[in-house]
């Protein structure tokens, strides 16, 4: 990464928060027949780095095997779509790929229940204190927290969100309910599943969302639901998971 500049390094360059104004009159991304770069997932290898190492391993305890499976995917899926759609966008892989490891960290057994808080505001605390109890620097600590706490913000129109954030955002739409999942190749996402499988992920992932909002109905995921929405009310978020007809043949 040539740039040395704090800002763009580790990703807190302002791009705008709402999708329909980032792709609008894109030239490779809007139209019928969006651009599909030919990619497999083994263009995508993982950052490496002592951070990075002890990231893993703590994220491969305390989560279950569908969620860290999807968080390499989100790793691959994002990537891609910036390489094909983003090509000038420049920011540092590593703490792209830390914010998509720790991005649920908040729904691990460990944490989900025993805060109050919503998942994605505890897991960012959690992320936050690890990458520097690591040793990293405070800049990539405090831009991977900024995603994982906005990377639910998806009703949000107004204003704009960090690279990193917007990027961790459009990667877990595609994986959890396919949105714009045509921005990247069929190619790429068979073999992404193959090498990181769903295992049931879209019904796994919609019962975190019910579990979440039977114990905090105040959460941060209800903002997926009806306006006033309360304890009892089906869960219009779950149904979209389930309804995920792009990744059913994976699942």
């Amino acid at each position: 990464m040539a740039s040395t500049d704090p800002v763009a390094f580790y990703g807190f360059t302002a791009v705008p928060r709402d999708p329909e104004v980032l792709f609008k009159d894109h030239p490779t991304a809007s139209g019928p027949h969006p651009k599909q770069d030919a990619f497999t997932v083994v263009d995508f290898p993982f950052p490496d780095s002592h951070v990075v190492r002890e990231v893993k391993a703590f994220v491969k305890k305390e989560l279950d095997e569908q969620t860290y499976n999807h968080s390499h995917r989100v790793y691959i899926y994002g990537t891609a779509l910036v390489k094909t759609h983003f090509p000038s966008w420049v920011y540092d892989n590593e703490t792209y790929y830390l914010s998509c490891l720790l991005h649920d960290i908040g729904t691990a057994e460990r944490f989900l229940a025993t805060t109050k808080m919503s998942f994605e505001f505890k897991g960012a605390i959690v992320a936050r204190d690890l990458i520097l109890s690591l040793g990293g620097v405070e800049d990539q600590a405090d831009s991977v927290c900024d995603a994982i706490v906005r990377h639910q913000d998806i009703f949000v129109k107004g204003g704009n969100i960090t690279m990193v954030g917007q990027i961790l955002q459009l990667a877990t739409i595609l994986d959890n309910v396919g949105i714009r999942a045509d921005l990247i190749s069929p190619e790429l996402i068979k073999t992404t599943v193959a090498a990181h499988p769903r295992k049931g992920w879209s019904e796994h992932f919609a019962r975190v969302v019910e579990k979440e909002l039977a114990l905090k109905p105040w959460c941060h995921t209800s903002t997926f639901e009806v306006p006033s929405w309360k304890e009892g009310v089906k869960s219009q978020f779950a149904r979209d998971v389930r309804g995920n007809d792009v990744m059913r043949p994976y699942e």
